[in-house]
């Protein structure tokens, strides 16, 4: 199956937020958990390719399940 439609190569922070369905506190929120959690500072201006978005998309949704073992947050 092909598209017509072009995919974005980067997606600004309102961008990704709006693409995801989320606000950007949450998106903030989602990068501080997975991301930018070994004590470094959160960039003041993120891009994010669509591989990015899927990945954010999949953490927006999930619950914790006990079944799942976390990596542990670096400190």
């Amino acid at each position: 199956m092909t598209t017509s439609k072009q995919q974005k190569q980067f997606y600004t922070e309102p961008e990704a937020a709006k693409a995801l369905g989320i606000s950007i506190l949450r998106l903030h929120r989602l990068l501080d958990e997975h991301v930018f959690n070994d004590g470094t500072a959160r960039p003041a201006e993120v891009t994010f390719e669509a591989s990015d978005l899927l990945l954010i998309g999949f953490w927006s949704r999930t619950m914790p399940n006990p079944k799942v073992v976390r990596m542990p947050r670096r400190l």
